[in-house]
């Protein structure tokens, strides 16, 4: 897969991620926010064992082998989830989004300038800081009502 197309598909993520609590968070007012997040991973979890079985290339028996903190991408990602269902109704989408963005861009920065779970270190420079500083503040002035 070529870089243009995965910058694409990354966009679409971004599209996903932008609408998915919006969703959630209306099938919560019908069955309750604990529970909206239980049908939205249950549907991402047979959408996925669907994706296994037609493509997947690798071996789920090698789970076994996985540090323990490497399986807590699931329980990362439940608590996303439920913090969105229950926060965009209160706040607004675009609230939420931009604070979940600058949440994301400061950590990443600190995994990149540390080369965290074994990726490339990347350094923080002043000029990276400084973007990020911009995008929490932009992130702050979004939040504001």
């Amino acid at each position: 897969m070529n870089n243009l197309v995965l910058v694409f598909l990354m966009a679409c993520g971004g599209l996903a991620v932008a609408i998915q609590p919006s969703i959630n968070a209306r099938l919560a007012q019908k069955v309750g926010s604990y529970e909206s997040s239980l049908i939205s991973f249950a549907v991402g979890t047979l959408s996925m064992l669907f994706m296994v079985v037609i493509a997947g290339r690798g071996n789920l028996r090698n789970v076994v082998d996985a540090s323990w903190w490497e399986l807590t991408g699931g329980l990362l990602g439940a608590y996303f989830v439920t913090m969105t269902i229950i926060a965009v109704p209160r706040l607004g989408t675009l609230a939420v989004m931009s604070i979940i963005l600058a949440g994301q861009l400061t950590t990443a920065a600190l995994l990149d300038q540390y080369g965290m779970f074994s990726l490339r270190q990347i350094p923080l420079t002043p000029v990276r800081g400084f973007g990020i500083l911009l995008l929490c503040i932009g992130a702050g002035l979004v939040a504001r009502k």
